[in-house]
């Protein structure tokens, strides 16, 4: 049995002999993918790479709070979680809208208007020449492929920039309406603490006064000496009696009133603030520059694999048609 079990050294003699055999073949479809890969290399449009990189912030709000954001400061770079955050913004159809509308993309990419798969082909050669990956140290690398290589950097920085305006665009959607219901509640608070006000102005004005100052007022009734006095100060006592537990009331909820309304001071202040503030969203590591030599096409790559595959792919099918002969001979 271990006669007839195949030899590795064997084996590979045998190809050797049989591609010097075939050498003629194998250097003819060689030869002619070599001429046509070197061809079409050159024939090929040179494409220009520009990259920006950026870090995602910690934090993008200005706090009035001390504990707010207590772990995260202006200061701060973003880790994993804005980092991802910020590349699905980037890779986001609001922000490749405006890139192929501002650039005409749909022109620079030779795509016809009238073809009906237009929008498919553009999303496709936007995905081949930009591209956003996240680096091993937590940044953002935007690189962008052109033909020209001005607008490869035109574009790249451009991306950058509306990172914040895109973002602040999806912030002020949800805040803006949260500081709309702030200030309804500020103003609701406003218009009752007035309107408590308003009525306790009106009592005071027939004579009622704080529990404090009654007190005084009933001292002074049984100190009065002449009528007059007493008349004056029995008809303030009765109209304090009267209305004086309404006052008070009045008086303990307008206390209420006003704390609440300086309370809620801080959380409107909050709300103005990221509704209607446009903050920056990232650290700008390294903007785009204006490349002085292509990136693609790798000619001598092109060619060295292209011939490579050609002479791997000619053996192969020699072999395969060497084995058809032959199983027909034996047949």
């Amino acid at each position: 049995m271990s006669d007839k079990m195949p030899h590795p050294e064997e084996d590979k003699q045998m190809l050797l002999l049989f591609i010097w055999r075939k050498r003629k073949i194998i250097s003819i479809i060689c030869s002619i993918v070599f001429v046509i890969s070197t061809v079409w290399s050159f024939l090929m449009t040179p494409l220009f790479l520009s990259t920006a990189i950026v870090f995602p912030t910690a934090t993008s709000t200005v706090s009035f709070s001390e504990q707010r954001n207590a772990k995260a400061s202006s200061m701060d770079f973003g880790e994993e979680e804005q980092a991802e955050q910020l590349l699905q913004i980037l890779s986001s159809s609001r922000i490749r809208n405006i890139v192929v509308e501002r650039f005409d993309l749909m022109k620079n990419y030779e795509i016809e208007t009238n073809d009906p798969n237009k929008y498919f082909k553009l999303g496709k050669a936007y995905q081949q020449h930009i591209t956003f990956t996240r680096t091993k140290f937590g940044s953002i690398q935007i690189d962008v492929l052109d033909k020209n290589p001005e607008l490869s950097t035109k574009i790249a920085n451009k991306i950058v920039d509306l990172i914040d305006t895109v973002k602040n665009q999806i912030v002020k959607e949800r805040t803006i309406p949260a500081f709309e219901i702030n200030k309804r509640k500020k103003e609701l608070l406003e218009i009752q603490l007035k309107n408590i006000n308003h009525k306790m102005d009106s009592l005071s004005s027939i004579g009622v006064v704080n529990s404090e100052a009654r007190a005084t007022l009933f001292q002074a009734y049984n100190e009065a000496k002449s009528t007059v006095d007493k008349a004056y100060f029995k008809s303030q006592l009765d109209v304090n009696t009267k209305h004086g537990a309404e006052f008070e009331a009045l008086k303990t909820l307008s206390d209420e009133k006003t704390l609440k309304l300086a309370e809620f001071e801080e959380s409107y202040e909050q709300a103005e603030s990221d509704a209607y503030t446009d903050f920056n969203h990232k650290f700008v590591v390294e903007g785009a520059v204006v490349p002085d030599k292509k990136d693609k096409p790798k000619r001598l790559i092109i060619i060295i694999v292209s011939t490579l595959s050609a002479f791997i792919f000619s053996i192969f099918l020699l072999l395969i048609q060497d084995r058809i002969k032959l199983l027909q001979n034996k047949e």
